[in-house]
């Protein structure tokens, strides 16, 4: 099977054996069979972020990441309180516009794109805002790279005794997380990034009491419900709607490949590939958004360079031509395009891809290595 190399913040590159792992006999998903491979996929997507089996959960549904979303900050709001969102890029807005639709009541507490959030500024939100009842925030902002703080800020959240919730979509089953120790009640994450499976399944892993106290919230949707959800897995093993049958055993796969690589070697490879995108990118000569130290280790955010030959519809369609995917960027007023280090791909893939993209930026007539004005 050809084999592209998606440098694209996901869905990622996988290997071959996730994907032929969908070929499979027909079957019905309410078998007992296939309610016994869901059962595993739960425990093992726990056991991924250290969870305590007896404490923690997790709870699948059909769809993007962004369903995740959209059932945490839907279901874990009680009655006559509201949720504070640290937000300092695209995908925390996208929680913003989440509250927007629900009319939920919530803090929309902004920082600049390319800073990490103010933990002084969040401890005096939270000391004078003593409803809020929920602080949700994105681990890695994919659209720029730069990883937030969330063990401290965890911290602060318990301290003033709301619940925390962190997207960590793009951080999931690569970077390693730990939910006891980073002070995280709820994260999420879909099956076609860290774990390098198929589009289709989401995921929500998190506190078992919490979500059993959510029963008794405002019901603000139905199938985006958590306890619904959950409720359904503990009674019959199974998600309460029709699952995606032929993904659930690619993402099986995936988990197997995953635990077979192991966590540490996992996020070596990834670094690997981090440091060899960064290392290409600097000496072309290109710009990243964010500083290296605040970077996630997983995305990076170019500047466009101020070259009049420059056009990235014309560099992206050489390299895709050529099997490598790359990906314009999501920053406000300022023109970007992303390099994403996910997937089953290895520093020979970046080197092989940097020859690529460089012989398109010498036909383009590009200045190399890139200038900018300012």
């Amino acid at each position: 099977m050809k084999r592209n190399i998606l440098l694209n913040p996901g869905p990622a590159t996988t290997t071959d054996t996730v994907k032929q792992a969908q070929v499979v006999p027909d079957i019905c998903p309410r078998e007992q069979e296939f309610v016994e491979i869901m059962k595993q996929i739960r425990k093992d997507l726990v056991k991924i972020v250290h969870g305590d089996e007896q404490d923690d959960t997790s709870v699948l549904f059909c769809g993007s990441g962004t369903i995740s979303m959209d059932v945490c900050l839907n279901s874990l709001l009680p009655e006559e309180k509201k949720i504070l969102i640290i937000n300092n890029g695209a995908y925390s807005s996208r929680a913003v516009e989440i509250c927007e639709y629900y009319g939920m009541p919530f803090i929309n507490l902004e920082f600049p794109i390319d800073e990490r959030p103010s933990l002084e500024l969040i401890e005096q939100v939270l000391k004078e805002n003593n409803d809020i009842a929920l602080v949700y925030t994105t681990h890695n902002e994919t659209g720029t790279g730069i990883l937030n703080p969330v063990r401290e800020i965890g911290a602060l959240v318990h301290r003033y005794g709301a619940v925390f919730v962190v997207d960590t979509t793009s951080t999931y089953a690569m970077r390693p997380i730990d939910i006891k120790k980073d002070n995280i009640d709820f994260c999420m994450a879909s099956a076609q990034k860290g774990l390098m499976a198929m589009t289709g399944v989401s995921f929500v892993i998190g506190n078992k009491s919490i979500i059993e106290r959510s029963k008794d919230y405002p019901k603000r949707s139905y199938y985006c419900n958590l306890y619904l959800q959950y409720d359904y897995f503990e009674k019959h093993g199974e998600m309460h709607f029709t699952p995606p049958v032929q993904t659930v055993y690619a993402m099986r796969q995936a988990i197997a490949e995953y635990f077979a690589e192991g966590e540490q070697e996992k996020w070596k490879r990834h670094t690997r590939v981090y440091d060899a995108l960064y290392s290409g990118l600097e000496r072309l000569g290109f710009q990243n958004v964010i500083k290296k130290e605040w970077q996630a280790g997983l995305v990076a955010a170019v500047k466009y360079p101020d070259d009049p030959n420059w056009s990235f519809s014309a560099i992206h369609d050489f390299c895709y031509e050529r099997g490598f995917t790359i990906y314009p960027g999501k920053i406000n007023n300022t023109e970007t395009f992303r390099l994403c280090a996910l997937g089953a791909i290895d520093e020979t893939d970046i080197e092989d891809f940097f020859e690529i993209f460089e012989e398109g930026l010498k036909q383009m007539g590009v200045s190399l290595p890139v200038y900018y004005q300012k």
